[in-house]
């Protein structure tokens, strides 16, 4: 690797990549080892433009993480709590959507197990706690190539910044450039499906109830914001998908089928995105000196809205690991320190994978059979309190041993 002359610096950590999950980690390390010196390289310019109309379900787990890194009261006031979640399964052109099973949605302390914040408000918490706390923060900038030499990791960027870390983070997403560098192979495949994302405003409030439905195309989600606003993730074979995104007419007249009338007349107040839809798992999370987290590490089917929480449970994790390696003195960047991490994540990780990846063939289709069988088996979870707190605590994602952070704990 040619090395650039333009900028010289050096880090304990470099992560690549400025959205929730890498600015995550740079606050979780400096709020746990002030003394570590951390750089973020963000390809946009100052999160300009970070999934914008899009919003993400934060767990509880999550919100104790967000909340010990001092960035939940910067965005309680836009957070929604979800108070009741009902999960229904018909077919598109059912007039009535029976409802299967409803979860009130609240961990075994009353609080709300999941809220819906915009992602556009968490980024610029995230980044403004990240400045705060001392990190470097480069952008617009992207990591082009690194190698590992000796103790260090050497990084160049397009912007022919020459920088050095101890270790390198990839949070770069699903197509991790990092991660193919590193030559990390993942597995995992394409569902044939899409997922739509936009966010409607509607007459009548939401009261703070989120929505599933199980429709044969794939899980039609209604997730309530601030205000009489939804996000809806809205799934469909891949063909349909381009079909609706090409044509508004077909767009608004099969979006009112499926959102129904219970919340009055609705109005699309965002362009709507769609995004394809696989199971891609990393065969490693770490090699010497480098790590992956979030979508560079995993990618699953948004059925139960955990994947952003599962880069979540990354954060704390990988923070943990690097801050209690770094207080005994050993090498925060030896592949022999980090594995940890990776036995931390894999089980979970693959665990989540496959669950979204079996809920997501059960329900996306028409069979008879099928429908009767998991339509009999929510019927059962329904009348089972106890089955019902075990799927909100994991769903919660406070349930086992977890990391300090998602605890609300400090490492």
């Amino acid at each position: 690797m040619a090395r650039a002359a333009a900028d010289k610096s050096d880090s304990d950590v470099l992560i690549a990549g400025g959205g929730q999950v890498g600015l995550a980690l740079a606050l979780a390390l400096r709020r746990s080892a002030p003394d570590l010196s951390v750089t973020v390289i963000d390809k946009t310019d100052a999160g300009a433009g970070a999934r914008a109309g899009r919003a993400s379900t934060i767990a509880a787990g999550g919100r104790l993480l967000l909340a010990r890194l001092g960035v939940w009261d910067a965005v309680a006031a836009e957070a929604q709590p979800v108070s009741e979640m009902v999960i229904t399964d018909s077919r598109t052109r059912d007039v009535v959507r029976p409802v299967f099973l409803t979860f009130a949605n609240t961990t075994q302390d009353g609080e709300a197990a999941a809220h819906l914040v915009p992602d556009a408000v968490l980024v610029a918490a995230l980044r403004e706690g990240v400045t705060a706390s001392g990190a470097r923060v480069i952008s617009p900038e992207a990591v082009t190539d690194f190698k590992v030499e000796g103790g260090r990791v050497e990084i160049a960027t397009r912007g022919r910044r020459a920088l050095d870390a101890r270790l390198l983070v990839a949070a770069d997403g699903v197509r991790s450039r990092l991660r193919g560098l590193a030559g990390i192979d993942t597995i995992g495949w394409s569902y044939g499906q899409s997922g739509i994302v936009v966010t409607v405003e509607h007459a009548k409030p939401h009261g703070g109830r989120a929505e599933e439905h199980f429709l044969p195309g794939g899980p039609f989600a209604i997730l309530p914001l601030k205000g009489n606003k939804s996000s809806l993730v809205w799934t469909e074979t891949s063909d349909v998908t381009e079909r609706l995104i090409g044509d508004h007419l077909a767009f608004q007249i099969e979006l009112g089928r499926r959102f129904g009338n219970r919340l009055g007349a609705i109005r699309v107040v965002d362009a709507p995105r769609a995004f394809p839809l696989g199971l891609q798992i990393a065969r490693a999370f770490v090699k010497e000196r480098f790590a992956l987290v979030g979508d560079a590490a995993h990618a699953i089917h948004p059925i139960a809205g955990q994947g952003l929480n599962l880069g979540y449970r990354d954060v704390a994790a990988l923070a943990q690991t690097i801050v209690e390696a770094h207080r005994l003195g050993l090498d925060i960047g030896a592949e022999t320190a980090l594995q940890s991490y990776q036995q931390w994540r894999r089980y979970d990780t693959m665990e989540m994978a496959l669950v979204t990846d079996g809920l997501n063939r059960l329900f996306s289709n028409d069979s008879p059979v099928l429908r009767l069988v998991r339509d009999v088996g929510l019927g059962m979870v329904d009348r089972l309190p106890e089955l019902k707190r075990l799927f909100v605590g994991q769903a919660a994602g406070t349930a086992g041993q977890v990391p300090r952070l998602l605890r609300g704990e400090a490492i």
